[in-house]
């Protein structure tokens, strides 16, 4: 076999293939065996017929056909390691020529990794944000805690804003009742803009047993965009009441009989999670450091590719959200050429970011064990909330073991970077990023991270609410009416505490 290869651009090739006929007989042969079994010959059993017969039959271009289709794979394959290329997608691959008994002819273009070299990174500076904590950041996320414990009263008076009401809701078109739109008994905090534009202008002033119709845009379901007459009617008006700030709100809202040992610890996991978030800002900013001192060119056919993947990603995200993509547009204040042009860019950010880590890992003779393997699915399946088995399964019989073998190589050519950076906080001071990660480990094994959490996994602000009052019974009472308010957001009654399900 002869390969020539044609470079088209940095990034895309032409190989040309001869391949003699000899080469092509095992293909030849093996395929007069599997159109044997295909066809039906009077006189022979399945799989029986001989050659003669078939080409007389069938004609040999058949045979033929079928030798070829199963050999190019093969065939490119070794023209490509032949060329010790980095072959990127499927090859746009075109038989140019095919003389029975002779020798075949056939050209394949494709996309390839650009050559380069990383350059020195053992200097990159890199700086995170201080893990000091605030007076104001505690007693922020306490605030948060105890809105947590409202109280829900029932109110004499019309509603405003900050209120809770229960509402019932139901839309039409011309006069038509639409089904899909319609709710009942549905928790609501006036002013939070979280549902029916106009919906918390028409509450301010209702008061409970009170009807009336405004006109807007529905935002999800068959109708989406439509102008419609909505009708809402008030059952009850409710204001929150906050838990006074004391010793017997520590013992209720966790595992501290005071205050003040609730308030140092939850200094003490913002700490943390300002500790975890100095990891990923450094994993994030060397690697931004490091492709900046890199151009390359990138392929077009991967880069559409990852443009592609993740707009159909979005697009999914938003399709279970009931949205469509002009809504998402909308809310976000986008055109779709912004969008566009959004997407394109983070696309080419991380197909330039792999192409750099993949060099990396080259260059520094970097490698995948099992161990790493089995470590790194174990932690997606902890992650994902299923078996480990399960998981490895999936992503054997989707062919997906090479994309998360991709996955640790990467990961340990971005430790690498880390290892040799330098790395500061705001304030000046060294951060080992090590230690922190030593430190997340740690906690990890003593189940003081929440369960189903890696060691990678970072604490943000509603792990660390889950966490004080996981124990705890953070239902929100109703004097009023003895109802809470996730019964009157729907009829499971699952006491799972709080007004966050209120829909703010």
């Amino acid at each position: 076999m002869k390969t020539d290869l044609e470079e088209l651009s940095p990034t895309r090739v032409r190989l040309t293939v001869e391949v003699p006929f000899e080469e092509l007989k095992p293909s030849v042969d093996a395929a007069y065996k599997k159109v044997a079994r295909q066809v039906r010959v009077p006189g022979f059993r399945p799989g029986k017929v001989p050659p003669p017969i078939i080409d007389r039959r069938f004609g040999r271009g058949v045979v033929l056909e079928q030798a070829v289709n199963d050999a190019l794979p093969e065939l490119y394959g070794k023209a490509v390691e032949e060329q010790e290329l980095h072959a990127l997608g499927r090859p746009e691959v075109e038989i140019t020529k095919l003389d029975d008994g002779e020798e075949l002819h056939f050209t394949a273009e494709v996309d390839i990794r650009p050559k380069f070299d990383v350059p020195d990174f053992g200097k990159l500076s890199v700086t995170v944000d201080d893990t000091e904590v605030t007076p104001d950041e505690v007693e922020e996320h306490l605030g948060t805690l105890r809105d947590r414990f409202a109280v829900l009263k029932g109110a004499d008076r019309p509603a405003e804003n900050g209120d809770y009401v229960s509402i019932d809701l139901s839309a039409s078109i011309d006069g038509e009742a639409l089904e899909d739109a319609s709710t009942s008994g549905f928790s609501y905090e006036v002013g939070s803009g979280s549902q029916l534009e106009g919906l918390d202008d028409t509450l301010i002033g209702m008061s409970a047993g009170e009807s009336t119709a405004f006109r807007t845009t529905l935002i999800g379901g068959e109708h989406a965009d439509k102008e419609a007459d909505v009708t809402v009617t008030v059952h009850s008006v409710k204001v929150k009441e906050l838990p006074e700030l004391d010793d017997e709100f520590a013992q209720t809202a966790s595992e501290f009989d005071t205050l003040g040992e609730l308030r140092a610890d939850l200094r003490g996991r913002l700490e943390r999670m300002k500790r975890s978030q100095q990891v990923a800002q450094a994993r994030d900013r060397a690697l931004e450091n490091l492709v900046g001192k890199v151009d390359i060119p990138l392929p077009e056919g991967v880069l559409q590719e990852e443009i592609e993947r993740r707009r159909g990603s979005i697009e999914q995200q938003l399709q279970s959200a009931g949205l469509a993509l002009e809504q998402y547009l909308d809310s976000q204040g986008m055109t779709r050429e912004q969008f566009d042009a959004d997407l394109e860019e983070g696309a080419r950010e991380g197909v330039k970011s792999g192409f750099v880590l993949d060099r990396l890992a080259q260059q520094e003779k970097l490698g995948v064990s099992e161990e790493d393997l089995t470590s790194q699915l174990v932690n997606q399946a902890i992650r994902m909330r299923v078996p480990p088995d399960a998981l490895a399964r999936h992503l054997s019989e989707t062919g997906q073991i090479g994309a998360l073998a991709s996955e640790v190589l990467r990961g340990k050519a971005l430790d690498l970077v880390l290892e040799r950076a330098q790395i500061t906080d705001a304030s000046g001071g060294p951060v080992d990023i090590k230690a922190i990660q030593a430190e997340q480990a740690a906690e990890s094994a003593g189940q003081t991270i929440r369960a189903g959490a890696s060691p990678d996994d970072i604490e943000d602000e509603d792990e660390i609410e889950d966490e004080l009052d996981e124990d705890a019974t953070a239902d929100i009472e109703d004097e009023e009416d003895d109802e809470d308010v996730e019964d009157e957001e729907d009829d499971e009654g699952d006491e799972q505490g709080s007004e966050r399900d209120t829909g703010r």
